[in-house]
Parts: structure tokens; C-alpha cells; sequence
């Protein structure tokens, strides 16, 4: 999405023009409603969103302190393996339209059907199950991306296992972990001697960061709007200021549960999650709070703004009034004049004044120069 002046949420991009001014918009409806599934047993496989891909790509990054491996495979049963191996392994899922792929993935991984459902459908709130054998995590991944300057936004899933971690991607070209995957492969780097749960760690605080770069290009179009409310409100101010709220709305619907989220991590006794990982996930946690105030400081600076916009437009139609008003009444007097010579009697004494005419027009003037005079003196313009 152009970072110029407006970005919303999530799944659905459309592309409005208005006024010269680009906007990104993301609907919050998928493709295909929930209500296409009403009547269907619990853990039936159906995609809710929209493909951003035409064929799912499944990529394998296993490593140790010691060695490294960088593939990508044709099936998941080609990650069948990695189970036994005591290497950490990430498997990443680029791509969730293809529901047998999810439902292979879910009996080589053992993965309840009812979580796999979760998977499907893109327009879940970022939430966090323990299973006992594994963790599953849903968050939503938004960042501004650095080449293109748009506002990227999918649901992540990730599962989090005794030695491997899964991650699922809509599909969308490019995401926030390529800092991770350099990471991975330096030998020297601290996530080739930790186990999966900091993996884990590290992919969760890639996502949180990315929060930090959108709210930076929120508070930049706040700032072009707060100038534009108070020297020249137009429509389309009013206009972008709702889109904006609207957007700060569904931000902010992602971070708070994300904060749970981070908060659970944290809180649960699971022998998946090393306490030195717990150390990591409270920073993820502050990086949260922080932006949570964040987003309601804007939200406050947006509500403000409408107020001071319609202050503005109400204090514009007044002047507009006011000036309507005065003109108004300087023409009555002279209105009055006009229908009082105006009347078709026989006997007017005035008709027959040499100066008769210029008096009445020297009486006009007269009558509309002391009201403006009057007008004046008591500041009413």
C-alpha cells in the first residue's frame, strides 16, 4: 500500500482513488463467509480468504549449534523425518488454499482437525491453545513493507513442537522473517544454540516489530491530517479521517488480543517453553504495551480531530451566515422604500419633486451605509 496518506485492514484489497489521493483498502469480509460452512461438521476443511498464491510452497530450515540445512520439498510427507532428528526444524507453509496440504500436515504432525480448521479460516483473532505435545498460535502479521511501501496484512498461524516449529502464510510475496533466516544462517548467532521455543520467540517478535513501522506511518498521516483540519477542512478530509479511524479500529483489535497471547506464553507451565525463552517473550510483551498506548493516543488524536472538524465547518457556516444575515438586513429598510413607491396609487406628492428621484436614492444609500457604519461599531463584522 502507498504509505501517502490512508492504509486499512485486512483481507480483500481494493484500491480507491479519491482526489489524487491512493488509498489501500483492506475489507475486513473474506472471500468466502463462515456462513458457507453452517451445517457442517466440526473440522471440516474449507479455506475462508481470499488465494494469494497459485501453489502452496513448503520450505524446510533445520539446524544446530553446529550445522545448517536450507531446502524446499514438493510434499509434507518429505517433513515426516525431521520428527526424529534431535536438529531444530522449521517448516514454513507459503500458501493455505490447498486443503489436502493442511490435512496432510495435520496427520504427519498429529494436529487436531478443529486447529487445522483454525488455520483455514483468515479472519481469526490472534488467540493461543495449549495441547499438551504442542503449542498453536494465531496472529495476524502486518508491516509496511520497506521496497513497496504498502501495508502487508495475513493471519499466521505457528505450532510450536519438542523440536520443530510450524509456521502457515496465507501466501502474500514476503514477510517479516528474512531477519530470522539470516540469523539462522550465522553459526555465531544465539537461535542456532537454543531450542524451537526461542525460534518460536524470535518469529513472534519479528511479527510485533513489524506493528512498530505501521503505527510510525499512521502517526505521519495523523500528522497531514491535523494540518489539513486546521488550516482547510474539506469532504475529503472527513472523509479520510473516518477511513483512518476505522483503520486504528482493527489495529488496535489485533494487538490487545496479541497481548494475551505473549501473556499466556509467558504464564503457561508447558516443558516446551524454556524459562530463558519466558525472558524473551516479556520484552515481546512490553514491545506490545507499548504500542497498545500508542494506538490509543491516535485513537484519542482522531477523535479530537473530528471534533476539532466539525467545529471548523460549523464556525465556517456560521460566518457564511452571518454575512447572509447582515446583507439581509440592511435590505429590508430598502425594501420597504421600494415597495412603499412601488404601490400603484394616483396621488404620489413625491412623483412630482424636480429631485424626487435622486432624494430617494441619496435616502437608500444613506439608510445602508449607517447600518454598515452600525454593524461595524458593534463588531458584528
Amino acid at each position: 500500500m502507498p504509505a501517502e496518506k490512508t492504509f486499512s485492514l485486512p483481507c480483500v484489497f481494493e484500491v480507491l482513488e479519491s482526489k489524487g489521493r491512493r488509498r489501500l483498502f483492506m475489507s475486513t469480509t473474506p472471500v468466502k463467509k463462515r456462513s458457507t460452512k453452517a451445517g457442517l461438521p466440526a473440522g471440516t476443511l474449507i479455506h475462508l480468504g481470499e488465494r494469494k498464491t497459485v501453489k502452496t510452497s513448503i520450505s524446510i530450515t533445520c539446524y544446530d549449534e553446529k550445522d545448517y540445512e536450507e531446502r524446499t520439498v514438493d510434499t509434507i510427507t518429505q517433513c515426516i523425518p525431521l520428527k526424529e532428528k534431535p536438529a531444530v526444524a522449521w517448516i514454513n507453509v507459503e500458501g493455505i488454499h490447498q486443503t489436502e496440504i493442511i490435512e496432510k500436515l495435520g496427520s504427519c504432525f498429529n494436529l487436531h482437525p478443529l486447529l487445522l480448521e483454525d488455520m483455514l479460516a483468515t479472519d481469526q483473532r490472534p488467540k493461543i491453545e495449549d495441547r499438551d505435545d504442542y503449542i498453536f498460535i494465531v496472529l495476524r502479521m502486518i508491516y509496511l513493507d520497506s521496497a513497496t511501501r504498502r501495508v502487508v496484512n495475513e493471519q499466521v498461524s505457528l505450532i510450536l513442537g519438542p523440536n520443530y516449529v510450524l509456521s502457515l502464510q496465507e501466501g502474500r510475496e514476503g514477510d517479516v522473517f528474512n531477519p530470522i533466516r539470516e540469523q539462522i544462517r550465522s553459526a555465531k548467532s544465539r537461535i542456532r544454540k537454543l531450542g524451537p521455543d526461542y525460534l518460536a520467540y524470535a518469529l513472534l517478535d519479528a511479527v510485533v516489530d513489524g506493528y512498530f513501522a505501521v503505527l510510525e506511518n499512521f502517526g505521519e498521516q495523523i500528522e497531514t491530517y491535523e494540518e489539513a483540519v486546521s488550516i482547510n477542512p474539506q469532504t475529503n478530509t472527513l472523509q479520510g479521517l473516518h477511513l483512518l479511524r476505522r483503520d486504528l479500529i482493527f489495529l488496535r483489535k489485533s494487538l490487545w488480543p496479541l497481548r494475551e497471547v505473549i501473556n499466556g506464553l509467558e504464564r503457561y507451565d508447558s516443558t516446551l517453553i524454556a524459562p530463558t525463552s519466558k525472558m524473551y517473550l516479556k520484552d515481546v510483551y512490553d514491545h506490545i504495551i507499548q504500542q497498545i498506548d500508542t494506538t490509543e493516543t491516535y485513537r484519542d488524536m482522531l477523535t479530537a480531530m473530528l471534533d476539532v472538524y466539525l467545529s471548523s465547518i460549523s464556525n465556517r457556516i456560521n460566518e457564511v451566515m452571518k454575512v447572509l444575515t447582515i446583507i439581509a438586513t440592511i435590505f429590508i429598510p430598502l425594501t420597504f422604500l421600494a415597495g412603499v413607491y412601488g404601490m400603484n396609487f394616483a396621488y404620489f406628492p413625491e412623483l412630482h419633486w424636480r429631485y424626487g428621484y435622486p432624494i430617494f436614492w441619496f435616502i437608500c444609500a444613506l439608510t445602508g451605509i449607517g447600518m454598515l457604519f452600525f454593524f461595524r461599531r458593534k463588531r458584528w463584522i
